[in-house]
């Protein structure tokens, strides 16, 4: 199983970024799927989860401004990150809900 995170980088307060994770080796469609993030010194949090149906759930400190989402053609799951912050920095990990695979981690650096 490999999960393979892309599109973090260097970004200002108040811009975007969109996050994917490229997901080979189970049948994607029928897994739910979540992010998390680390940040320096802290403990890694769950940020957001997609059924496979579809359902979308968030922590409170992203809701109306990051949204996942998922192509099961593409087997590939997405976070858009609109209005970030400084505290949004972290390494972000996509990861296979119940079944316990992670991806290697995009660093997202948000900084003027």
């Amino acid at each position: 199983v490999q999960l393979q995170a892309s599109g973090g980088g260097l970004v200002q307060p108040g811009g975007s970024l969109r996050l994917s994770c490229a997901v080979s080796g189970i049948v994607f469609r029928v897994n739910g799927m979540d992010w998390y993030r680390q940040a320096p010194g802290k403990q890694r949090e769950w940020v957001a989860g997609i059924s496979s149906g579809g359902s979308t759930d968030y922590v409170r400190s992203v809701k109306g401004r990051f949204t996942i989402s998922r192509d099961n053609a593409k087997d590939t799951v997405y976070l858009q990150m609109n209005s970030l912050k400084p505290e949004d920095t972290a390494v972000y990990y996509c990861h296979v809900q119940l079944r316990g695979y992670w991806g290697q981690g995009t660093l997202v650096t948000v900084s003027s």
